[in-house]
């Protein structure tokens, strides 16, 4: 070919067209949830959330630990049973309902 000269561009003509097929995330959107029950049932998801707030109640229970003057050390208040022994097995409780309720057949 010379520079001159372009090349020249293959016209292909068809001698039927198809019917627009609708794309398959089209067609997912149409029947998403429409027939499809839940993962779990009503007594997993008590369980869930009963779970949730026994952890919660956890956190709750070791909050706190401000000493009432900022000139007093006072062990009693920092490293109380509340707060290193009952708060830990509380939390603990609490995921271990969690799991029971994940695990647990319908």
């Amino acid at each position: 070919m010379s520079a001159n000269t372009p090349p020249k561009k293959k016209v292909v003509v068809t001698g039927s067209k198809k019917p627009a097929v609708p794309s398959s995330r089209a067609q997912r959107t149409e029947t998403g949830t429409s027939g499809e029950s839940l993962l779990y049932g009503r007594t997993h998801y008590l369980l869930m959330g009963t779970g949730v707030l026994v952890i919660i109640l956890g956190l709750i229970l070791m909050s706190g630990g401000s000493m009432p003057d900022p000139d007093t050390w006072d062990e009693s208040v920092i490293y109380s049973g509340r707060r290193t022994i009952l708060a830990p097995m509380v939390i603990l409780a609490g995921l271990g309902i969690e799991i029971y309720a994940i695990f647990k057949k319908s």
